[in-house]
């Protein structure tokens, strides 16, 4: 029997071991997108205790802040809501989390929690309630006088050369601004450009929105289409300018329906608080998503794109806590035709920029890859990419899907690789996770005689997936 969690973790075969150690496992950490707050970062906040990074809790307006991953495990272990989500007392908290992951044999946050407290603390022992006190007295007193677990220490210990925030449009970039100033950080933190909020039309709060929208652009109002268009990419300028490399689209489904009519009859509804039909949403998102697309094309930005996903689905919950916080799932879209005829529509000018695409929905892997095949370039290898599993597909077996996907139909060569998507500063864990589970399925690959025992050619495609095509696809 193997020990748990040893050196040799995840790694099955002699190659894997050695394609992981000697390649893979001291290589830097390109997080091109995640949650983590650039306010915490310049501040170098210092955490009271495990929980309060592990769990988090509600903020003074009413907001909350953790991770939605623990609290629907919590959730599933019959946990009162006080106690994932609410004010309850930290150490209590922790202490239903424990008695949660005792259970969640097979999951893969059993392993992400295990890791993060054997890399960051020193624990090798497996959290449970049996050791929950001496965990969280040895947690708390680390996190509070350790220098190297500042939030700045986390980062720098993790071997991180960039962070990628997610940011609204109208964001001041006021923290980006101040650690843009930091001498020796030794690393980057910059914006990336989330327009969520003006793109999906058919969400409450919208004309609130452009309200704010226009506000941060020196207007009034914005009364068309054209002018919340003219709007957002003076918005993309503004972050480009503090060093934005991506942006981000968090969409139920892709659309493609070119008619202005409908776009600017969509627009003037919604600002009036008056229903849309499905034509008029898809119509005014693909006219906002098609000026984006082109815009991130002139300023060498990549546009992200995540579908497939159903949010919010336990309407009582959302009434009292709001979006992210644990009920989301996924869901089925059917809109590959769509894909297809917007990227077609930006490579008929020469304005296709270079795109990540992420899917909720395992089964919509092969149809990206082949699409994405369709619309390659030669601005950079790889240029139109099937991003990491994503969300609820961020396990071995998820991983192993995409990967195997993307070998079959395209370059796994080339693929940029993990993403933290991850709203905990502990969860660089997830590189090493995921470098463990690509390392183990090229060894196998390698050790059946699937492909050489090439020492140069191993190295070039495991530290490439590890960071180097990051690296080279972000332009850093």
């Amino acid at each position: 029997m193997k020990s748990f969690m040893g050196k040799n973790f995840m790694l099955y075969n002699d190659t894997a071991k050695h394609l992981f150690h000697d390649y893979a496992e001291e290589m830097p950490i390109i997080d091109y997108h995640c949650h983590i707050p650039p306010k915490e970062i310049y501040e170098d906040r210092r955490y009271k205790n495990i929980a309060e990074v592990w769990l988090g809790g509600q903020n003074p307006d009413g907001s909350y802040f953790g991770d939605h991953y623990k609290w629907r495990l919590m959730r599933s272990n019959g946990v009162p809501e006080n106690l994932v989500t609410g004010d309850a007392d930290p150490y209590d908290k922790f202490v239903e989390f424990a008695k949660m992951l005792e259970m969640a044999i097979g999951n893969p946050m059993y392993h992400w929690s295990n890791l993060e407290l054997h890399k960051y603390f020193g624990i090798t022992e497996p959290l449970t309630v049996n050791h929950v006190k001496e965990i969280w007295d040895k947690t708390s007193d680390m996190l509070q006088h350790d220098p190297n677990l500042s939030v700045r220490g986390i980062i720098r210990q993790s071997n991180v050369k960039y962070v990628g925030t997610t940011d609204d449009p109208v964001d001041t970039l006021e923290w980006h601004e101040k650690l843009a100033k930091v001498k020796d950080l030794g690393f980057m933190v910059c914006p990336s450009f989330r327009p969520d909020k003006a793109v999906n039309i058919q969400r409450p709060g919208f004309a609130d929105y452009i309200r704010k929208l226009a506000a941060s652009v020196g207007k009034s109002s914005l009364d068309s289409v054209e002018d919340v268009q003219k709007a957002l990419n003076e918005r993309v300028d503004f972050f480009k300018k503090h060093g934005c490399r991506a942006s981000d689209h968090g969409l139920d489904y892709v659309p493609f329906r070119d008619n202005a009519a409908d776009a600017a009859s969509a627009f003037r509804k919604a600002m009036a608080g008056e229903a849309l039909t499905k034509n008029e949403i898809d119509a005014y998102q693909t006219a906002i998503l098609l000026s984006l697309a082109k815009k991130y094309h002139k300023e060498n930005i990549v546009m992200e794109i995540h579908y497939s996903c159903t949010r919010d689905n336990n309407k009582r919950m959302f009434r009292l806590e709001g979006p992210d916080t644990g009920f989301d799932m996924i869901a089925k879209s059917s809109c590959y035709n769509e894909l297809a005829e917007f990227f077609s529509a930006l490579d008929e000018t020469d304005e296709l920029p270079k795109c990540i695409l992420f899917s909720l929905d395992e089964s919509d892997f092969n149809q990206i890859t082949t699409c994405l095949g369709c619309f390659q370039g030669t601005e950079v290898p790889g240029k139109m990419q099937l991003g990491a599993a994503w969300w609820f597909l961020d396990t071995r077996d998820g991983m192993e899907a995409q990967m195997k996907s993307l070998a079959n139909l395209g370059l796994l060569g080339n693929f940029v690789g993990m993403l933290t998507d991850s709203r905990s500063f502990l969860s660089y864990t997830r590189h090493d996770y995921f470098r463990r589970i690509a390392c183990n399925l090229i060894g196998q690959w390698v050790e059946n005689g699937e492909y050489p025992d090439d020492e140069e050619s191993l190295k070039k495609i495991v530290q490439g997936i590890s960071y180097e095509n990051a690296k080279r696809y972000f332009s850093l």
